[in-house]
């Protein structure tokens, strides 16, 4: 909680009304205030502005210099005082003229006036704006001629009316002067006219001649005099000095997160450009009514003018929601708030916490607050709260919560017969440019003494930076300051990034094992060896194009691919299905202990999630009763939606059938390269040193990998915009539905878009090939693909590493680069009036909106990497670590670009990832078969288990021969005149990849009993793998609780303490009552029974 602010420090704050130009504020602040006047303009004790009492105007040169420059400057101004001239003369003659009897009873009462205490009077508007403009000019009043008085200045006088702590701004109406009065009409106080038309002073023209200048620009305050009163005159001011003190104001509030006032801190901040379009007026009506009917829910605006901004454009609404409102909205939205600290400690440190000592951040920095057992707010108890300082009660982020909630629930004007409201509308319709709350302050420096601690800049230090890449994350702080929605959403980055470091280990393990056993690998042994792999004649791989090959040149290709493709694959494959299940089921109790600790155990999807989206109430024409609510509530029929649902459902499908025909067009790009990669490098003898490890198989996949990835982000940046457009088209009913609804087609999309590929790659190609002389085409045109000699895994390697890793670099660069360049662009756009000041908000205006979908894209990126890693995991045993190290620098991009680089987000609660989760679960289920698939169909390993156990003839290697009998003979003289090679060869037969009968066989070319056998075995490891799986799946789901032990005391515990405190609450409450009445009680029988006494004694 932040320090309490004294009230007899408020007059020194930037902004405030005594702050202007006294630091000290109050009465102390006067004779300062006086010596500047005597030097920089102000009066002296020789008469005004310190010089002889006989000076015309009282001016000095300075100062005039200084007047007609400002005139120069503002012919507005000019017109006005001019027009005030011709007017106070002609008044001045008419006052003149009047009875000397009736010039000296009004002197006397004036002097009457002006000795009566500043708290007790607030002076005539109209009649003060005449004097002030008058004596401007040098001329006196018919009051002072006849007291034979000099003219005198307004000045501003600087008063503390220190407020109650349970009292609003308004409680002492005996404090307040007529210099309050008159920086409150300025600022555009709403609540200005019934304060002063309360005390009985004001007409009805003064009252219209508030609001008039309540409604001018803050910039055009020099001209506003509206309230004025008659001090000593050592606290008197000239114009020039108070038109300086009103710069010292604005200066000293750059940095400022309070309005002019000092004390009322800014929550929201709503920004426009007054165009001048035809609409203009449209909007300026609905802006008008909009923060009418803000002021009457009791919310606090002060307006910033567009000639006070750093463009010259925009204009800026600053929105304060005072103790009333808070207590109100805090019930209503059910906060809990803290009633009495914690009794249980937090966890001590465990053996390991030295050796993870560099790991650790601060125990003030991870637990800035201590625990407290918590309550749902109610404004009638507010006693029982923990209540130290109302300014600080409750955080910055339900501060903007409860505002946001107003904001979008309050109408703004009815329109074609329909209620219009919510902020969200305005938004769209571009009546308001940006709502937002205000960061705590500059990231790169602690706030000024006056602001609150800024937690921004706490947040920058020890988490946003990517040298802390090693650090735990601030998790309590993130959620203070941007709420539990986006606090949960780094809890889960950061466990899973925890939980990956054990599956990289091991995945790195694996790939070491590979690597040290790929030189003894007798597969790729037998491949290279000349007199085995090089008197091995291929079948050419493509019509006509292509010729035929020796098997020796796929060496290199074939070590690369037993890095990947070796024992420990299956091995991985099962050790993966496990972590995932463990991730999960660690992951639900790592959420429920964080329910606990963030006050979100009794929380449900309401408060936000389940309530009416503002774009729902005000489409629904009709109304229905709520079954258990028993509340009419807007209704809309289903026949009237089912014609949306059936649009999306049709734009899904077109779309994700879009995505197929791109991946058939880049498999058509492939065989369609593939035969000039080949004749290319066969032609070119300057290639021969590359062939050796760049074959024409690996040259098309790696081409084909990389168009397909281009081809995923065009298509993935079009769908974000139409399924956007589409889901609200569906007019969702409440934001939990819309959410639902987003992910569910965002998520089906981005699946095939980013999956189809690997898909095809490892369950489609090679599988339906054929065999020489009876190929199968694609079209009747294209010949289909086939895998290498060692297997299609290392392809699937390849499509994977390329998609994965190139989305992950792109992503961390669009997140980085595009927020900070859009800023940089935008501030340098603005940068216009450089005279100007760049204030508070204006800072965070110029920054990039987080948006409503900017976590859904978080989440949805987390979730398509979780894919990568699951689902063709057994293909590319590194996918772990390249996560893991995306992901330690997602955590601090993600951190720096939504410390620096966005607006501040409307804090939201959230008590789990939400849908999120059950993708999560599906995901990890497909896993497990996609992966056994994958070793049994797309890996080499099941036929080399087959050759080992069954078709072995060496007992001593009894891998030797596997190339060869993996490899069927084809007679050269059975191709068709239209698929051989022109050129003629010296041998008779070729060898392709199948188990089928020689041409010398009574079947020749259909499939042997090897084939089966081979078949079979797949099929019984896929069986068995899946059940051994899902059997230790099932059995580590029933032996870890959801919620561990240790929380659960802790949530008893707590529900028992808040119980008995309220209890007791009530109790003393009903005692305090019973006592009361019971001393009235006894007081009522002593006199009843002294009046009996007195009776008897008389008798």
């Amino acid at each position: 909680m932040g320090p309490a602010r004294p009230a007899g420090n408020r007059a020194g704050r930037p902004g405030e009304q005594g702050g202007g130009g006294s630091r000290g504020g109050g009465a102390g602040a006067a004779p300062e205030a006086g010596r500047r006047e005597g030097r920089g303009g102000g009066e002296g004790p020789g008469g005004r502005d310190g010089r002889r009492p006989g000076s015309r105007g009282g001016e000095t040169r300075a100062s005039s210099k200084r007047r007609q420059a400002g005139r120069r400057r503002d012919p507005q101004l000019r017109t006005v005082r001019e027009g005030s001239w011709e007017g106070s003369q002609a008044r001045c003659r008419e006052r003149t003229g009047k009875g000397t009897a009736e010039g000296a009873e009004q002197a006397e009462g004036a002097s009457r006036r002006e000795s009566k205490s500043s708290c007790l009077r607030i002076p005539t508007l109209l009649e003060t704006e005449e004097q002030i403009l008058g004596e401007e000019r040098g001329e006196t009043s018919p009051e002072q001629q006849a007291l034979g008085q000099q003219p005198r200045r307004p000045t501003i006088s600087f008063s503390i009316c220190p407020k109650s702590r349970r009292q609003s701004k308004w409680s002492h109406v005996g404090c307040r002067s007529g210099s309050v009065v008159n920086e409150l009409a300025k600022m555009g106080d709403p609540d200005v006219v019934e304060m002063v038309q309360e005390e009985g002073k004001l007409s009805s023209r003064e009252v219209d001649y508030i609001n008039e200048m309540s409604e001018q620009s803050p910039s055009s305050r020099e001209t506003s005099f509206l309230i004025s009163k008659e001090p000593a005159p050592a606290k008197r001011f000239n114009l020039f000095l108070r038109r300086r003190l009103m710069f010292e104001k604005d200066r000293q509030s750059k940095d400022s997160i309070f309005f002019r006032d000092g004390t009322r801190q800014i929550d929201f901040v709503l920004s426009y450009v007054d165009d001048m379009k035809k609409e203009t007026d449209i909007k300026a009506e609905r802006r008008k009514e909009f923060e009418e009917n803000l002021r009457k829910t009791g919310l606090e605006l002060e307006i910033e003018d567009k000639r006070n901004s750093e463009d010259g454009r925009t204009f800026f609404v600053k929105i304060h929601a005072p103790w009333e409102v808070l207590v109100t909205y805090a019930e209503v939205l059910g906060i809990k708030m803290p009633i009495k600290e914690s009794d249980f400690p937090r966890a001590e440190r465990t053996p390991f916490s030295y050796m993870l000592g560099l790991l650790k951040l601060p125990r003030n920095v991870k637990h800035p607050h201590p625990e407290y057992f918590t309550a749902q707010f109610t404004r009638h108890r507010q006693e029982l709260f923990l209540i130290e300082d109302e300014s600080s009660f409750f955080p910055s982020s339900a501060r903007n919560r409860i505002v946001y909630y107003i904001l979008s629930r309050c109408p703004f004007g009815i329109e074609e017969g329909k209620k219009k409201f919510g902020i969200e509308r305005l938004l769209t319709s571009h009546t308001y440019s940006a709502a937002y709350p205000l960061h705590d302050g500059q990231y790169w420096k602690q706030s000024e003494s006056p602001n609150p601690v800024n937690e921004r800049y706490i947040l920058h230090q020890n988490w946003a930076r990517l040298s802390y890449f090693y650090k735990e994350q601030p998790l309590d702080l993130i959620r203070n300051y941007y709420g539990e929605k986006i606090g949960i959403y780094f809890v889960f980055l950061g466990f899973y990034t925890e939980m990956l470091s054990f599956a990289a280990v091991v995945g790195l393990a694996c790939f070491i094992y590979g690597l040290l056993s790929m030189n003894g690998n007798s597969s790729s042994m037998e491949i290279c060896d000349p007199k085995i792999g090089g008197q091995i004649i291929m079948c050419p791989l493509c019509d006509l194009v292509c010729d035929y090959w020796r098997l020796n040149t796929t060496c290199l290709a074939s070590k690369f691919s037993h890095l990947f493709d070796n024992e420990s694959t299956v091995f991985f494959a099962i050790f993966m299905g496990i972590w995932v299940t463990l991730f999960l089921e660690f992951w639900k109790q790592r959420q429920s202990r964080l329910e606990y600790e963030w006050d979100l155990v009794d929380f449900e999807e309401e408060q936000q999630q389940l309530q009416l989206r503002p774009e729902f109430e005000a489409m629904c024409k009709q109304r229905k009763r709520n079954p258990v609510t028993k509340e009419m509530e807007p209704y809309m029929p289903l026949y009237s939606r089912i014609p949306w649902y059936f649009l999306s459902g049709a734009t899904v499908t077109l779309w994700m059938a879009l995505v197929i025909a791109c991946m058939v067009a880049v498999i058509v790009y492939r065989l369609s390269v593939f035969a000039t990669f080949a004749s290319f490098m066969e032609s070119e003898a300057s290639l021969k040193h590359v062939k050796s490890f760049l074959t024409p198989q690996i040259t098309t996949s790696l081409t084909g990998s990389c168009l397909n990835f281009i081809v995923i982000l065009i298509l993935n940046f079009f769908y974000e915009k139409i399924s956007a457009w589409i889901t609200k088209m569906e007019i969702p009913r409440t934001y939990q539905e819309y959410e639902s609804s987003i992910t569910l087609k965002m998520f089906l999309f981005q699946f095939v878009n980013f999956y189809s590929s690997c898909f095809y790659v490892a369950f489609f190609k090679g599988k339906f090939v054929g065999y020489p002389g009876k190929y199968t085409y694609l079209f009747n045109v294209w010949r289909s693909e086939e895998c290498d000699p060692g297997g299609c895994l290392i392809e699937l390697t390849t499509q994977l590493t390329i998609i994965m890793t190139g989305k992950q670099i792109f992503g961390n660069i669009k997140e980085a680069i595009y927020p900070m360049v859009l800023n940089w662009w935008r501030r340098r756009k603005a940068r216009t009036n450089s005279e100007k000041l760049y204030s508070r908000w204006e800072q965070d205006h110029d920054l990039e909106s987080f948006g409503s979908l900017g976590l859904f894209y978080e989440y949805l990126e987390t979730v398509i990497q979780f894919g990568f890693v699951t689902l063709f995991v057994a293909s590319f045993p590194l996918a772990p670590l390249l996560a893991l190290l995306n992901n330690i620098i997602e955590i601090r991009v993600d951190a720096w670009k939504l410390t620096t680089q966005y607006r501040r987000p409307v804090a939201a609660k959230a008590h789990s990832i939400g849908v999120w989760q059950d993708i999560l679960y599906g995901m990890a289920v497909l896993s497990v078969a996609t992966n056994a698939f994958i070793v049994a169909f797309t890996s080499d390993i099941i036929p080399r288990l087959v050759y080992y156990y069954a078709y072995s003839k060496n007992a001593n290697e009894p891998m030797k021969g596997y190339v060869n009998d993996s490899l069927s003979t084809f007679l050269i003289a059975d191709f068709p005149n239209h698929t051989v090679p022109s050129e003629k060869r010296d041998f008779t037969t070729c060898r392709y990849r199948d188990y089928r009968y020689p041409p010398d066989h009574d079947q020749k070319y259909f499939h042997n009993m090897q084939y089966w056998h081979v078949l079979a075995a797949k099929m019984t490891f896929i069986i068995v793998m899946e059940h051994i799986v899902f059997l230790v799946k099932f059995l580590l789901a029933w032996m870890i609780p959801d919620v561990p032990k240790d929380v659960m005391e802790r949530i008893k515990r707590e529900k028992l303490m808040t119980i008995k405190i309220l209890h007791d609450f009530e109790l003393d409450k009903l005692k305090e009552n019973l006592k009361i009445n019971s001393s009235e009680f006894s007081k009522h029988v002593m006199i009843e029974e002294n009046k009996v006494q007195l009776a008897k004694s008389t008798i």
